[in-house]
């Protein structure tokens, strides 16, 4: 079994080798053969090397959707994450596969999260506030996460949607669980008019609450975040300010309170995107997100100065195990008529999750 792995492994190594534009041709070449059976898609952190094959790109939403309306492709190459092939397989039919080019391409925001520590959180919390609490998760959470909330009357939520579903969150519970990532869970609470003593942390490793005043807690955030959008920080604000007292400053929900409150605009990848095509000829705009997106606007959006908020931040390291060999290698897979790395929910999991982001679509309609 290792001696084989070892081959397999030292197989794949080889396309490291391998001429870029021959895989840029092999791919082509392979979803012009497979047609419609094959959908690719592909999210806007994605390098510009995998994103130009993609059929359809979006944010989390917008992919999640277009798994849940898709029903003619037979597979679905889904160049992401893994959270984001684990719902790709929920919303999808039994007749469909969903293959992630690298399943080592994970979230560690997602990891933050586990059923274990949830489970424990959730007895604690239910004892000491009684039953009057619901459950909602980012979409960057695993599909064990979502299960557990869709069994607990729970919901999904994107950045795009967060607002719209916790406002109606509020008014089904007397206080709410938010998970993964604390900042979209504070920055959605205090845009609702939430005061910062109704907003609680849940330490995951202390297993503990902290709050200013526990019995007026309202939205109880756990303490994850994203490794991305923590490496922006108000100095970087201030000092492109200072540089160009004109300039927008537009970051992700994601980033921290300070640096949104910093901001002129707060919004999800769709948002940015939207703002920055809408925005004036020769305005000059920093963006607070993925690189790899900002580069690609900066590309796209010649007649306005788009500038990095941290230009010497990281990429989303994880999703970027996705790249051309990888790309090229499964669908090299696929048209020797093997499986690749198809991501499967179990049916189980898949039924509750389901109940929590079936919630989400409709709500977001």
């Amino acid at each position: 079994m290792i001696l084989t792995d070892l081959k397999a492994k030292s197989a794949f190594n080889q396309y490291y080798d391998e001429n870029p534009e021959a895989q840029i041709q092999r791919i082509y070449a392979a979803k012009a053969a497979f047609g419609d059976d094959l959908l690719m898609v592909a999210h806007h952190y994605q390098k510009d090397e995998v994103f130009q094959f993609a059929d359809a790109q979006g944010d989390s939403l917008k992919l999640a959707q277009i798994a849940a309306e898709n029903q003619r492709a037979k597979k679905i190459v889904f160049c992401g994450v893994h959270f984001m092939a684990e719902t790709a397989d929920i919303l999808t039919t039994d007749a469909q596969s969903v293959i992630l080019p690298d399943p080592m391409a994970g979230c560690s925001m997602a990891d933050m999260a586990n059923t274990f520590q949830l489970t424990q959180a959730w007895a604690q919390l239910t004892q000491q506030y009684d039953t009057d609490i619901l459950p909602i998760t980012y979409v960057n959470s695993t599909a064990a996460i979502k299960a557990f909330v869709g069994a607990h009357h729970g919901v999904v939520v994107t950045s795009s949607n967060a607002e719209k579903i916790v406002a109606w969150a509020l008014k089904k519970a007397k206080r709410l669980l938010f998970l993964p990532d604390q900042h979209l869970g504070r920055n959605t609470a205090l845009a609702l008019g939430i005061h910062p003593d109704e907003i609680g942390l849940w330490q995951t490793q202390q297993m503990t609450l902290q709050a200013a005043q526990p019995n007026q807690v309202r939205v109880i955030l756990w303490d994850g975040y994203c490794s991305v959008h923590q490496q922006f920080n108000v100095t970087q604000i201030q000092k492109l300010r200072q540089q160009d007292p004109l300039i927008k400053i537009i970051v992700h929900p994601e980033c921290s309170q300070e640096v949104v409150a910093a901001a002129d605009e707060v919004g999800s990848t769709a948002a940015i995107i939207n703002y920055l095509k809408a925005a004036p000829k020769n305005s000059h705009i920093a963006v607070g997100t993925d690189n790899n997106l900002v580069g690609r606007l900066k590309a796209q959006y010649q007649d306005k100065t788009i500038s990095f908020l941290n230009p010497y931040a990281c990429s989303c390291i994880l999703m970027n195990r996705i790249d051309l060999p990888h790309l090229a290698w499964t669908m090299d897979q696929l048209m020797a008529q093997e499986t690749g790395n198809v991501i499967t929910v179990s049916a189980e999991t898949s039924f509750w999750a389901k109940k929590a982001l079936d919630r989400m679509l409709q709500l977001s309609k």
